[in-house]
This record gives structure tokens, C-alpha cells and sequence, in this order.
């Protein structure tokens, strides 16, 4: 399938920029910022800003003077990344979150592989964690995807990414209209990796573009609840019907004794009436491959 055409709306002669989505974390977003404005490319940055009532907007302009804000009404999650990308207007866009940053290099790198390959939507990169550079697990789960290389893309060809460490064509992202208002945040990438692929685009793991992620130690005793009844909301939203059925069943006899399944189930039968609205099931080649991966983290 040939990738759609890029809209016809002018971008920015500058080849890529960064979004950062942010909510009242002020000191974490100014060591990232610190880390992005020195970066050999000189990319533009802007920060997303979901509502925050600390001093996030008054830190960055008394020391990033150049990065530019994007205020926003009300927290919008995810959806605060598109807003930037619509803002931003650079023909590819580098994803950075509060507590996360590139390699010198890396956006260069990310550049020049977007520029060979046209039908290449969004790239992952390769994470490095904390001051010690370990390794994130994923880089070896999307290194080792069944999904394999393709003849016209670089890397290996995946349906997932860490938010933080990805890089997409501004023409991809918003051809599919970006992330999903359902999910909100917690594993929303793989909704997005969906979307690009079964539009034609191709989802790669390149592991010469890193990212580094200092990720908040605070724990978040939410977070599995919100990543599980995401998991299955993708599921209603894209996958075939006897599959959502069969998660939800399995998340249902969880529930009865694991109070995140608990929250999880109830959080997604109250927007259950949605995603079957919005139900757009993967065309066939590329619920093929959402199964093999299935298989392949069973």
C-alpha cells in the first residue's frame, strides 16, 4: 500500500523539531530542556503544556527563552502531543517527555532515515535508562519482533514504541489523526503503531536513535490499573470482536481478586460505549501481524 500524500499545508524548512508534553513538573522538565537546547542540531522544542499550576510556563521562560509553549486550557494527555505537532510544523517530529531527552546525533541520524525512506511513518528508537545507560527490556522485545525487516524500510518492522523515544513524519502522524482522545495516557503507543500501519505507513525499531529516560522514581499506584484498561480499549477499538471479547472475559475473572483489574474493568465499561462507536477493526495484513507479535509475547 503507498503512503498517502503529504497535506498540502506548508512546514518548516527546519527538518525536525521536539514535542514535549508536560503536566506540573517543573524541575524534571528543566534538566530535560537543559539536555534538548544543547543538542548539536538546534532542533525547535516545544512544550505541550497540559494545565500545569506550578511554574512550569514561568521556569521556561525565564530559562529557555527560545523553547517554545504551548499553553493548554485543560489537562488533554495525550492528546497534547498532536496539538504540538500541529503547532510545530517541521516535516518530522522527535517525541520527548518531561523526563526524557536525545542523544547528540540522534535526531541527525533519524533525519537522514526519513529522507531515504518515504514510506517510513514513525521510527523507535533505542532507550537508555537513568545514569547508568542500562538498556530498557524493550530495545531487545522490538530487536527481536517476528515482524522482520522490510525491503523499503530501515530496522525492524514493529506495532508498538515507547512514547518517549520515537520519531515521526508530521504527514503520517496526522493522517491518522495522531493518538486516540480514548486513552488519555498509559500505553497509548500501541493504538497509534495500529493506525499508521494499517494506513501504510511503516513502524520501525532503529536502534541507532537513542534516547535517554530518567524516569520519576515517585511511585504511581495507578499506572497499572490505566495501562491494562487501555490494552483493552485497543482491543475493542481495532481488534476483531471474539478477541476484545476474550481480553475482557480474562481481565473480568481477574478482577475478582486484583483490585488494579478491578479499576481497570470499570474504567473500560464506561467507555466501552464509545470505542464500539469508534470501532475501526486492522485490515487483515495487519491483524495478521498484530497476532504474530501476540504469539510472540504469550
Amino acid at each position: 500500500m503507498n503512503p498517502p500524500k503529504n497535506p498540502p499545508n506548508p512546514v518548516d524548512q527546519t527538518p525536525i523539531g521536539i514535542v514535549i508534553a508536560t503536566r506540573n513538573r517543573s524541575a524534571t522538565l528543566a534538566e530535560t530542556l537543559r539536555h534538548l537546547t544543547a543538542l548539536p542540531e538546534r532542533p525547535p522544542v516545544l512544550v505541550a503544556d497540559n494545565a500545569s499550576t506550578d511554574d512550569t510556563r514561568a521556569m521556561v521562560a525565564r530559562h529557555c527563552p527560545r523553547v517554545r509553549v504551548l499553553s493548554l486550557p485543560f489537562n488533554r494527555g495525550a492528546l497534547a502531543r498532536t496539538r504540538g505537532v500541529r503547532a510545530l510544523r517541521t516535516p518530522y517530529v522527535a517525541f520527548s517527555d518531561d523526563d526524557s531527552w536525545w542523544a547528540p546525533g540522534a535526531l541527525s541520524e533519524a533525519v537522514r532515515l526519513f529522507d531515504a525512506h518515504p514510506r517510513l511513518g514513525l521510527l523507535a528508537g533505542r532507550t537508555l535508562v537513568g545514569p547508568d545507560e542500562t538498556p530498557d527490556p524493550l530495545n531487545d522485545l522490538l530487536a527481536d519482533s517476528p515482524l522482520g525487516p522490510a525491503s523499503d524500510l530501515p530496522g525492524t518492522q514493529v506495532l508498538g514504541f515507547l512514547g518517549c523515544a520515537a520519531v515521526a513524519r508530521r504527514s503520517a502522524y496526522l493522517d491518522v489523526g495522531g493518538y486516540h482522545r480514548l486513552l488519555f495516557f498509559g500505553a497509548e503507543e500501541t493504538l497509534l503503531a495500529y493506525d499508521l500501519a494499517a494506513r501504510g505507513w511503516g513502524v520501525t525499531h532503529c536502534p541507532e536513535v537513542v534516547a535517554h529516560h530518567h524516569p520519576d522514581p515517585t511511585p504511581r499506584p495507578h499506572r497499572p490499573a490505566v495501562v491494562r484498561r487501555n490494552e483493552l480499549l485497543t482491543a475493542w477499538l481495532r481488534r476483531p470482536l471474539p478477541y476484545a471479547l476474550a481480553r475482557t472475559g480474562e481481565l473480568a475473572a481477574e478482577a475478582r481478586h486484583d483490585a488494579h483489574a478491578r479499576r481497570a474493568l470499570r474504567e473500560t465499561l464506561a467507555r466501552l460505549p464509545a470505542a464500539v462507536g469508534a470501532r475501526r477493526p486492522l485490515p487483515p495484513h495487519v491483524e495478521r501481524a498484530a497476532r504474530l507479535l501476540d504469539g510472540a509475547t504469550a
